[in-house]
């Protein structure tokens, strides 16, 4: 059983061989593909110089954003179960083994690692982004009779057979609530696990802001009626 680890990058220069060593350090059969969404930082640099032989880099001209970056590295993944991982350090590879119990003992299809199911540690961060958070999520539960605790989570952890069978349309953030759309449209089998969970600010680098959330909405129910 192999792991596919999606890194996409955008200028991270500060986190990007930091979180390339954790994901190293999980004991666990992977592939990192590294999707380099055209950085204008030192990140291209740094990932030039990357020898390790389980490591593949792919490179952006342009920006297309977190989407598109995505929607590359997953055409190139060739493991059984497939994880996204910001490099952004909010989230610990450490979880990995978590994630994944559910797929390999056959009671899920996805598992979404939830920041705030609760058991876990998680970091004090901005009550607006908190209430977005629980806005999207409850609008998801809504519209598709579900009841997540976290849709916008980037521990979307997927068996290969549910992303072939997924066209994903978005380029920027919106791929969140877009393939979440699309697993319970496909009435995938899902599971939640509770991760930790470490927000870092806007001085920090955080790259999603507000108006975000008017395309989340959209998606969810653009989605709703249309593949």
């Amino acid at each position: 059983m192999m792991i596919s680890v999606i890194i996409p990058v955008f200028n991270e220069e500060k986190t990007i061989m930091d979180i390339i060593k954790r994901v190293q350090d999980v004991d666990i059969e992977k592939e990192i593909i590294i999707v380099d969404d055209g950085s204008t930082d030192k990140t291209r640099e740094i990932l030039r110089n990357i020898k390790e032989g389980n490591i593949r880099v792919i490179y952006h001209d342009k920006n297309l954003g977190k989407g598109g970056a995505l929607k590359t590295g997953f055409s190139h993944a060739k493991g059984d179960i497939i994880i996204p991982q910001d490099a952004d350090l909010e989230l610990d590879p450490k979880e990995y083994h978590n994630l994944i119990e559910p797929i390999l003992e056959g009671y899920a299809d996805v598992v979404y690692g939830s920041r705030f199911a609760g058991g876990r540690p998680r970091g004090v961060y901005r009550l607006l982004n908190k209430l977005g958070n629980d806005f999207l999520t409850s609008l998801t539960n809504i519209i598709y009779n579900t009841t997540l605790t976290d849709m916008e989570t980037c521990y979307k952890v997927f068996r290969k057979e549910v992303l072939r069978d997924i066209e994903i349309k978005s380029r920027d953030f919106t791929i969140e609530p877009e393939i979440t759309a699309k697993i319970f449209k496909k009435r995938c089998r899902v599971c939640e696990v509770s991760v930790a969970y470490y927000a870092r600010g806007e001085s920090e680098g955080k790259k999603i802001k507000w108006w975000h959330a008017i395309s989340a909405v959209w998606a969810l129910i653009k989605y709703r009626f249309m593949d």
